[in-house]
């Protein structure tokens, strides 16, 4: 559990709430254009900023749990602007040698370059995006959508089917002749997105990462990493969910009396604690299997669904028991709602995953209880 840390982890959690507190909250209502930049400079003297970043460009490479405390501890206060705390990190672009960690990997860690993960096709699509090889270029045909902030990206990471090869992962900047941004739209988070359209991009074979066949695996290592940050993020929602409800149960109601005296209320509230609790614990003890060197593959889908499952139940509930003012819209469980809802369809849907965990054990004999 997060209790059971060491004088250093116990400092790092200090250093990440006060960051919180004094970086973060403040800057509430400020647009990102403005805060950013000062968030990321504060974040960079606090040291949270490289934690996701290789040492061998000035990161500290932080471990799984200290990268769990810290992200848990952030999202407690429920502060905006929390996407800039940390450095772009590697992605599927760790260990990559040259000419793609000079051209690519360096600028993307510096902050000079941005890149989009490029993974899902639309529904629409008549076919996979896919590749054939001509000497050593690839040329790549295909569609992809939902590339998180896409419309920005310098270049893109993609999933593509090799003629013949299977699936890889190719770097794909986004200025080549025959790479179309054909849409940009935002999702009900207020998160942005966007659509491609490759038609006959010519790209050297030399942006392979990795040889072609392995590129779903990688992207999975990828995918298994976001699926573990996004669970830490919500166990800490969770924690602000269940602070803001005990205030507002604690108070007096209309007769003078608390508002959590009702029994019905007492069941439902006492049902969030329990759900929250099992929440962090499976959270931390991943984190910390992962650190032990476990595939934590099916875990890190576990967590990911549980964590994303219980924090919408949280909010529903709590604006349940708080009322109607809670679904005005600058009121923040109304604002947490919309958030959160899109939490359980990123980096795979909920029943997808149940599906993945239940074929992990019976298939494949992975993933412990």
């Amino acid at each position: 559990m997060p209790e059971q840390l060491t004088t250093e982890q116990q400092a790092l959690v200090a250093r990440a709430h006060q960051f919180a507190h004094e970086e973060l909250l403040p800057r509430h209502g400020e647009p990102a254009s403005s805060a950013r930049p000062a968030i990321i400079a504060a974040s960079r003297a606090a040291g949270l900023f490289t934690m996701t970043q290789p040492r061998a460009f000035g990161g500290t490479a932080a471990s799984a749990l200290e990268l769990t405390l810290v992200r848990d501890t952030l999202a407690a206060s429920n502060p905006p602007h929390l996407d800039a705390v940390f450095g772009p990190g590697p992605g599927v672009l760790a260990n990559v040698g040259e000419p793609l960690r000079s051209t690519h990997l360096a600028p993307l860690l510096a902050g000079s370059k941005r890149s989009g993960f490029a993974f899902t096709e639309p529904d629409d699509a008549p076919a996979p995006t896919r590749a054939r090889i001509e000497g050593d270029m690839l040329v790549i045909e295909g569609q992809k959508s939902y590339v998180t902030g896409g419309a920005d990206a310098a270049f893109l990471s993609a999933l593509v089917q090799v003629a013949d090869r299977g699936p890889a992962l190719v770097v794909i900047d986004t200025h080549l002749p025959g790479v179309t941004l054909t849409r940009r739209f935002t999702s009900l988070d207020g998160s942005h997105h966007a659509a491609f359209r490759f038609e006959q991009v010519r790209v050297p074979t030399a942006h392979l990462i990795g040889a072609p066949g392995e590129g779903l695996p990688r992207a999975m290592r990828q995918i298994g990493d976001v699926r573990l940050l996004i669970a830490a993020q919500c166990v800490g929602l969770m924690r602000w969910v269940l602070d803001h409800l005990t205030a507002h149960l604690r108070a007096p109601d209309r007769s003078g009396r608390p508002r959590g005296e009702k029994e019905g209320v007492r069941l439902r509230y006492g049902e969030l604690r329990i759900q929250a609790f099992a929440a962090r614990s499976m959270l931390y003890r991943t984190a910390r299997l992962a650190d032990a060197g476990e595939n934590v593959v099916n875990e890190a889908m576990a967590c990911k669904v549980f964590a994303t499952e219980t924090v919408g139940r949280l909010v529903d509930t709590a604006i349940q028991l708080e009322g109607g003012h809670a679904l005005t819209d600058d009121h923040p469980l109304s604002i947490l709602y919309r958030q959160v809802r899109s939490l359980r369809l990123a980096e795979g849907g909920t029943d997808v995953l149940r599906l993945n965990v239940a074929r992990g054990k019976l298939d494949l004999d992975k993933g412990l209880i």
